[in-house]
Formats: C-alpha cells, sequence, structure tokens
C-alpha cells in the first residue's frame, strides 16, 4: 500500500494544485519512482488511499506503463495513516505479509533485506530505521531497539540531550496482516500515536537498518536537496545523466535551450519550457511548459508548471500559473 492521501501543505504553493505524489524529482513524480522500485521488486498490486487531488492520482495510474496494478480508494475524509490501511484492509489477504510506504519517500532501501528480517522475525511489523547524525536527531521520530533489533521505545523529536539512539524511523514498514487487529473501523487512528504503542506493548515491532539513501520531499527544503542528491549521486536513479556545461549541469526534458543560457550548479528543466537568450539559471527546479525572458537570471528558485518570467529572481517559490513580472522603473 501506499499512503498518497495527505495535503502537502509543508510544500506549498507547488501543491495548492496538485498531489505531493506527482511532485517531480528530476522531471518523473515521486510516485512514479516508487512504483517503478516495487515493480522491480517484483510488487505488481498496489491499492493507495487518496484524498487530495485524488482524481489527479486516479488518472495517472489506473492505467500505467509502469507493470503495475494500480488500485485505489478515495477517503471522503481524512482518517490517519492506520486509519487509511484500515480502509485497505479488502486488499490483502488474511495472513500475508505486505509493505506500506509513503508517497513522498524517496530512497535507494533494500526493501529484500527487510522482508527477509520481518519474515525471520515472526513480529506483527517491521520498520526501517536509519542512523543519522546527531545533529539531525531532532528532527525526526527516534527508535531505540534492544540488541535483537526489536524495539523497545519511541522518542518523538528528542533533543540531542535526550535522544536514546541515532536511529529514525524511515516510514518504511512490513507488516503481517496481524496488524489490521490493532487497528479499529471508521476512526481517525495514526500509526506513530495509537497503533505502534500497543505493538511495543506486545513486543511485536522489529526493525531492519537502512544503510542505503534515504528521504523524502516533505518541505521545499528537503525537495531541493533531495533533488540535489541525484546529481551528487548520492541518490541513485535510473535515469538520463546530466548534462555537464562549463559552470554547471543539468537534466532538461524537450525543452527550447538556447546555447547562450548559462547554467551554473544543478538544474532540472522540465518538458515544454522555452528559455530566452542569455539567460542564467543557477540550482534551479524548473517544472513543464515555463517561459523564461530573455537575460533573466534565476538562482535557487522552484517553479512550477505553466509559469511565466520575466524578471530576476533569487530563493523564490511559485506555484503553477504565475508571472513574475518586471516591476515598473
Amino acid at each position: 500500500m501506499i499512503m498518497a492521501a495527505g495535503v502537502g501543505s509543508r510544500l506549498e504553493p507547488l501543491t495548492k494544485n496538485l498531489p505531493k505524489p506527482l511532485v517531480p524529482v528530476v522531471n518523473k513524480p515521486v510516485m512514479d519512482i516508487l512504483l517503478e522500485k516495487l515493480h522491480k521488486l517484483g510488487i505488481d498490486d498496489v491499492i493507495a488511499n487518496t484524498f487530495y487531488h485524488a482524481q489527479q492520482i486516479i488518472e495517472r495510474y489506473k492505467e500505467n506503463n509502469l507493470g503495475i496494478n494500480f488500485n485505489c480508494i478515495t477517503e471522503e475524509t481524512l482518517s490517519g495513516t492506520a486509519g487509511g490501511l484500515k480502509k485497505c484492509q479488502f486488499f490483502f489477504e488474511e495472513g500475508e505479509d505486505f509493505i506500506v510506504l509513503s508517497a513522498d519517500g524517496l530512497f535507494n532501501a533494500d526493501i529484500t533485506k527487510g522482508i527477509k528480517a520481518h519474515h525471520k522475525s515472526g513480529a506483527v511489523a517491521t520498520i526501517g530505521i536509519k542512523r543519522v547524525s546527531t545533529e539531525e536527531v531532532p528532527n525526526f521520530g527516534v527508535v531505540v531497539t534492544d540488541e535483537r533489533g526489536y524495539v523497545t521505545e519511541f522518542q518523538e523529536k528528542p533533543s540531542i540531550a535526550d535522544a536514546k539512539s541515532d536511529c529514525i524511523n524511515t516510514g518504511i514498514y512490513i507488516f503481517n496482516y496481524k496488524i489490521f487487529d490493532y487497528i479499529p473501523e471508521n476512526t481517525f487512528y495514526d500509526f506513530a500515536k495509537n497503533v505502534f504503542p500497543k505493538l511495543l506493548a506486545d513486543g511485536e515491532i522489529n526493525t531492519f537498518e537502512v544503510t542505503e539513501y534515504w528521504s523524502d520531499i516533505g518541505t521545499l527544503e528537503q525537495y531541493a536537496a533531495s533533488v540535489q542528491d541525484v546529481f551528487t549521486g548520492l541518490c541513485k536513479l535510473d535515469y538520463e545523466k546530466p548534462v555537464r556545461t562549463e559552470t554547471g549541469s543539468l537534466i532538461a526534458g524537450d525543452s527550447i535551450i538556447p546555447a547562450s543560457v548559462k547554467f551554473i550548479g544543478n538544474s532540472t528543466i522540465g518538458s515544454g519550457c522555452v528559455l530566452g537568450e542569455n539567460s542564467v539559471i543557477e540550482n534551479c527546479i524548473i517544472w513543464d511548459n515555463v517561459r523564461i525572458d530573455s537575460g533573466v537570471s534565476l538562482s535557487n528558485c522552484i517553479i512550477a508548471s505553466d509559469c511565466v518570467i520575466c524578471t530576476d529572481l533569487s530563493n523564490k517559490v511559485l506555484g503553477s500559473g504565475q508571472t513574475a513580472a518586471k516591476i515598473p522603473a
């Protein structure tokens, strides 16, 4: 199951007209990347819970070329992470194990290793955990484990001084069908607040360590950083290689890019864009069908689809369909 119902408010204005699972990472929706990974694992049957801009997700994946048999439910009101799973119970067979992932996850985690650890443990739940630097600990939910790898305690964004572990919850879950015994019907229910404390009391939460790349695109800062991670090779995706210039790198769709455009740092350009002569693009994420006037300089900007840029911008985020016009002298 893919959890795809969230509003994605921390990514506004990018998500005003687009659900978070369809936000592009190097010109490909993050949920495409996730479904491709699942297909390579041999997992072809997927269900997602949808809510915000649900129809866009349904239209994209109901018939797809990703090798996925896509199913979905649309929630009338949000029911929490676990509540959304409960509504998908009909999709799973009694006694089987299955994977639950967040639609905004971007990772190279070895899911097969997690499945093996889950089967070996016999636990109801297995969580992917990842070690982070001490400075990052207060930004995440911390997971404390015993020598067997079973969870003994959760800490929600503890201070560095109070943290009992440097391992965080990645939101990569492997569950047995018994998980549904821990989730009531028609109730707003959350994994972290409601389900995991009960599983913890029963000693039913195992872990596996994610040593590979893991991130998410939950905030504008994380989104921009994740795209840069693709260019630096930290995040490995099966994409076309970046085009190198004298001063930078770019990955572009079928856009019009004159030879006079200067690229600095690492930028992505979507399809259908028109970049004016002598424009300068530095560390930008530009979606589809964007027009940039000649001589315009953009630095550290995220520009959603169908925007028109007529003036220099730095450290700006524009939602779809906006115009950045020159201010009259």
